[in-house]
This record gives C-alpha cells, sequence and structure tokens, in this order.
C-alpha cells in the first residue's frame, strides 16, 4: 500500500490518499480540503496516478477534518464510513465552524456507512482495520494495516503528543487507555499517520511521549 499526505486549510490537517499499486483501488482519509485550489490538488493526484477512490473514511467528524468531504461526494459519489458516536460533531459542523470565523464549505454529507471496532476495508490487496480509540471524540477511529505496518490515528496521537480531550466527547483516561491498550501493543516499527503534524512510529512514542510514560 502506497501513502500520500497533503496538508490542507489553515488549522493545518493532513489528508491521506492510499492506494493498492496492482489494482489502483485507493481510499481518501479526512478529507481536509477547504479551498477550491487543495480540492483541484487532490484531484490532479488522484488522475495523475490513474487511482480508483473506493472509499472515503474520516478518523473522527471534528469539522477541519472533513471540510472536503462534500467535494468528495461531488466528484467521486462517496459518503463517508465513520463511526456513529461522531455524528453529532457532523450535523453541527456549520455552526462549529462558524465560531472559528469560517464559513463551512458545503452543506454536511450524511454518514454512507457506520464503521465499528474490528471491521475492515478492503482497499485492492491492502485492508485497514478500524480500531476504536475514543476520548479525543467519542467516535474516533484508528485505521490499521497490520500487512504493511502503518495506522492512520486521526487526531488520537501525536508525534510526542495526544489528542486534546478538552472538548465534548472527550475524555483524558479514556484516550490513555485506548492508547496503551490497542496502540502501544502493536510492533514497535509501525508507522504512525497523524491527523496534525509529521509521521511517527509505535516505538518512538512508547520511548518519547511524555503523555505515555
Amino acid at each position: 500500500m502506497r501513502v500520500k499526505r497533503f496538508e490542507f486549510n489553515m488549522l493545518p490537517v493532513n489528508t491521506y490518499v492510499v492506494w493498492d499499486e496492482e489494482t489502483g483501488e485507493a481510499a481518501i482519509i479526512d478529507a481536509g480540503c477547504y479551498y477550491p485550489k487543495e480540492c483541484e490538488t487532490l484531484k490532479t493526484f488522484i488522475e495523475e496516478k490513474g487511482l480508483t477512490v473506493k472509499h472515503l473514511l474520516n478518523t473522527h467528524l471534528h469539522f477541519d477534518h472533513i471540510f472536503g468531504n462534500g467535494y468528495v461526494y461531488r466528484q467521486y459519489g462517496l459518503k463517508t464510513c465513520a463511526h456513529r458516536d461522531d455524528e453529532d460533531w457532523l450535523m453541527d459542523a456549520p455552526k462549529r465552524t462558524r465560531m472559528f470565523g469560517l464559513a463551512f464549505p458545503d452543506q454536511p454529507v450524511p454518514i454512507g456507512a457506520y464503521l465499528e471496532e474490528g471491521d475492515e476495508v478492503a482497499i485492492g490487496r491492502s485492508c485497514l482495520k478500524s480500531i476504536h480509540v475514543p476520548g479525543h471524540s467519542k467516535g474516533s477511529l484508528v485505521f490499521y494495516s497490520e500487512k504493511d505496518g502503518c495506522m492512520f490515528v486521526g487526531d488520537v496521537l501525536f508525534q510526542g503528543s495526544i489528542g486534546r480531550t478538552d472538548l465534548p466527547g472527550g475524555d483524558y483516561g479514556t484516550l490513555i487507555d485506548g492508547i496503551c491498550n490497542k496502540l502501544l501493543v502493536l510492533p514497535d516499527n509501525t508507522v504512525v499517520y497523524p491527523g496534525h503534524g509529521e509521521p511517527t512510529t509505535i516505538g518512538h512514542e512508547k520511548e518519547y511521549n511524555y503523555y505515555l510514560r
């Protein structure tokens, strides 16, 4: 499985395109593209690689991670796959976006399919398994590929940090428990692709992350 990271919008947010080179099947994870130019950048990359986008996945539904969901729906006919416990965030996205002085770019697109703990999403020969790790939001999911040795964690875990827990639905103890018992037990060389900032590894975070000591 190949991975391309885009850093979109003013916050900024990582949007990932993951694909299987043999079949050309792809998924978009956390479509954070806000500006038309960012949407065009995403489209151009997909076209140049000759990819067929099969899935739109959301690690969670905070507004900065779903700015581009409407564009993906219009362009590829895909609604997001996400956890039902974040559905309130989806419907409140325009209101919460206005609190930051911004306009939400589209009407929120409803969830197309609910993902739960253990659900798997096939991308060609690869597979992403859903791991439910609440605490940043109630419905936060991590998408893990054992075969490819990587995971997409949204705002659950960062290089040297963890997701904030002061937003509605957040809980510090729940987040730490989920990270320690579901993520840190995975191989140390597992690459961690976060929702903001640079990638890291499970081994690095076990050794250096202040919040996980």
